[in-house]
């Protein structure tokens, strides 16, 4: 009998011990870091004067096409079928331009995004390794997009202000 209670006692001391130093995880917002880095606020100021130019340039080709639309609507009486389907062909063709780049700009745009974000993120996944590392996370969980609505506080914490210290401590 006294050999089964220190075999029990024994095997409770070692569950113990394992429940102690189960797995450890860190959870962090990946986006609210990555809007808090200065460098995304001059990426976004960026972005914006580049989205600015491209708008700009939309609404000249939008203005060169409306004044074409209201000479062809004007003239449309008094012109020759020849010069009608010509004038008909460069309506046709100014739109197809005007259409084109604005797909275009979008695309450069969201190139553009995604290459002036490349570095940042780069950044703020060192860090986060690091912290990883550091705090002996088995990993660490982005709770962005409600993806784990519910984790439990003995096996994880949160890893924000760890990952804040230090990437404000290695502003580059």
């Amino acid at each position: 009998m006294k050999k089964l209670f220190v075999c029990l006692a024994a095997m409770l001391l070692c569950l113990a011990a394992a429940a102690q130093t189960g797995a450890k995880y860190g959870t962090l917002s990946y986006d609210a870091l990555l809007r808090e880095m200065p460098e995304y606020g001059l990426l976004q100021s960026r972005l914006q004067s580049l989205r600015a130019a491209y708008q700009s340039e939309v609404r000249y080709n939008e203005q060169v096409f409306e004044t074409m639309f209201a000479d062809y609507l004007g003239g449309q009486a008094g012109f020759a079928p020849a010069i009608l389907e010509k004038r008909q062909r460069d309506l046709q063709e100014a739109l197809e331009k005007s259409l084109a780049f604005r797909a275009e700009a979008d695309s450069l745009l969201r190139a553009a995004e995604r290459d002036m974000l490349a570095p940042i993120r780069a950044r703020l996944d060192s860090v986060v390794a690091e912290v990883g590392a550091e705090r002996g996370y088995e990993f660490i969980l982005n709770t962005d997009a409600a993806a784990f609505p519910y984790i439990h506080s003995s096996v994880a914490e949160d890893a924000m202000p760890f990952v804040r210290e230090k990437l404000n401590a290695r502003k580059e």
